[in-house]
């Protein structure tokens, strides 16, 4: 009886050991979707390490941001932040919006916050500053009553 417990017992360990050592791991920076709206942002500027580097520049934020298809949201609704990894420390994140040239800077609680609500159009963007590094996200969204 002893014999058939430490087989049953090795067994087990091995089955748990062995799922372990398939396992691969993202650390690339994460995607940023708005949660309530199911919009995928897309990365503007990113300078990331963690298994390797990542760095990737783009000047003009805006103009990325408008190619994007564009949004329809209601104005004045909640939205969340959702990240599709975090195997990273959050140290600041942020959120403001673009109309024209003008940015306003948006209260977020808990990685949610309220669109503002005056209707248009709008860039959003999203910084995420984290301890293996930094990424900016920019979205293009229509306000609407």
């Amino acid at each position: 009886m002893k014999v058939l417990l430490k087989i049953f017992i090795g067994v087990i360990i091995m089955f748990s050991l062995t799922g372990c050592i398939g396992e691969e791991y993202d650390f690339t920076p994460p995607s940023v979707t708005l949660f309530s709206s199911n919009i995928i942002l897309e990365e503007a500027n990113i300078d990331w390490h963690s298994d390797k580097e990542y760095k990737k520049e783009t000047e003009d934020i805006l103009s990325l941001a408008k190619k994007q298809k564009q949004t329809f949201i209601a104005a004045g609704q909640k939205e969340e932040i959702s990240l599709d990894s975090e195997d990273f420390a959050v140290n600041k994140l942020s959120v403001s919006v673009w109309q024209s040239d003008q940015k306003i800077d948006l209260e977020l609680q808990d990685r949610s916050f309220y669109f503002p609500e005056e209707t248009g159009e709008y860039v959003i963007e999203v910084n995420l500053h984290t301890d293996s590094g930094f990424v900016q996200y920019v979205g293009n969204i229509v306000l609407v009553d």
